[in-house]
Order: structure tokens, then C-alpha cells, then sequence
């Protein structure tokens, strides 16, 4: 489980399709799950610059992964241990679908990005709920009937990768998991 409170900014080292390493200064051990742009990932080795993990096609099809390589700059999260901070909405780093920019726009001091989301991401959206975006914990800020707006701060800009999206990008979105839980229940 995660937070999308990315933690840093990481370099590709190289990706063939079905090994990805991933040039870091977080330290995690084989086993440990860490998420890649918001893909739940396992650790399977690493020398302390690079950790490398295994990708299989059914996360190639179903997110922005099988686009990687060498030299991108993707966003790193590990896991949430016991004990840490809750600051951003609970993500699986299950994504349900990739989205594509659709604008990027100044807002203040800060940017609205709209996002074409599948119908399968949009049925779980409300204004003010959470969405994952590449990994970062989102509040979606406007709906309309095939995108969402999310209104992203300058810290937000800074310290993910989010402040160098352009209009027709992809991104994975992960739809908040409470929202999930909810319609499978109510349905």
C-alpha cells in the first residue's frame, strides 16, 4: 500500500521489455514493493543506486511502463510501513487505466490539468475525491463526461514529475480504492 506522496524523482537505468532498473537513493530490499508511476512493483535485486525490478506484459498492456526508457524520469514510492504518515489517499499502485493530458493551463501560481479518463477510471470520480496520477494522491477538481481536472500546487510541480506534462501525454490513474469498495457494495 502506498500514499502518492512521491518521494522522489528517479531515473531510468534500462528497461528491455521485461526488466526495469531504476536509478534511486531510496534504499529497498529485494522483496520490498515500490510503486513506479504509480505501478506496484517487487524488488528483485539492486546495488544500492539501482533497483531492478521484473515487469510482466500484463502490466506492460495496462499502464505507461512499456514506454519507458533508459534516461525517463518517473516517480518513486515505497511502501507504507507501520507507523508512517497517511498524508495523501490509500493507493494500491493497481492501475485501472491510462489516461491522456488533454490541457495543461496556468492557474495562479499553480496548473489545472484535464485528463481523458476511460469510463472504467470516470465511474469512480467526484469532485473532491481522491485520484491517483502517475503515482501522485490527487483531488479531482472538475468533471465533465470523459475527463477530470486536477488543480496541481508548485510543490507538487517541483517534486514529481507532474510539472512537465504536455497535452497529449499518458498517465496511469489509479481511481480511489474506497470508491471501488462502495459501488461493488452498493451494486
Amino acid at each position: 500500500m502506498f500514499t502518492g506522496i512521491v518521494r522522489e524523482r528517479a531515473r531510468v537505468a534500462s528497461f528491455d521489455g521485461g526488466r526495469l532498473g531504476v536509478e534511486t537513493s531510496i534504499q529497498a530490499a529485494i522483496g520490498d514493493s515500490v510503486a513506479i508511476d504509480g505501478v506496484c512493483l517487487t524488488v528483485v535485486t539492486g546495488d544500492g543506486a539501482t533497483v531492478v525490478f521484473d515487469v510482466v506484459p500484463e502490466t506492460v498492456a495496462r499502464s505507461t511502463l512499456g514506454s519507458l526508457a533508459a534516461g525517463t524520469v518517473v516517480n518513486i514510492e515505497p511502501a507504507l510501513r507501520v507507523g508512517d504518515q497517511l498524508g495523501g489517499h490509500v493507493v494500491q499502485g493497481h492501475v485501472d487505466g491510462v489516461g491522456i493530458v488533454r490541457s495543461v493551463k496556468a492557474e495562479g501560481n499553480g496548473r489545472r490539468v484535464w485528463i481523458e479518463a476511460p469510463p472504467t477510471v470516470l465511474r469512480y470520480c467526484v469532485e473532491k475525491g481522491s485520484i491517483a496520477v502517475a503515482g501522485v494522491s490527487l483531488t479531482v477538481a472538475g468533471l465533465s463526461a470523459d475527463a477530470f481536472a486536477v488543480a496541481l500546487v508548485p510543490h507538487t510541480l517541483d517534486e514529481t514529475t507532474l510539472g512537465t506534462l504536455t497535452e497529449g501525454d499518458d498517465v496511469n490513474l489509479e481511481a480511489d480504492v474506497l470508491a471501488k469498495y462502495i459501488r461493488s457494495l452498493a451494486t
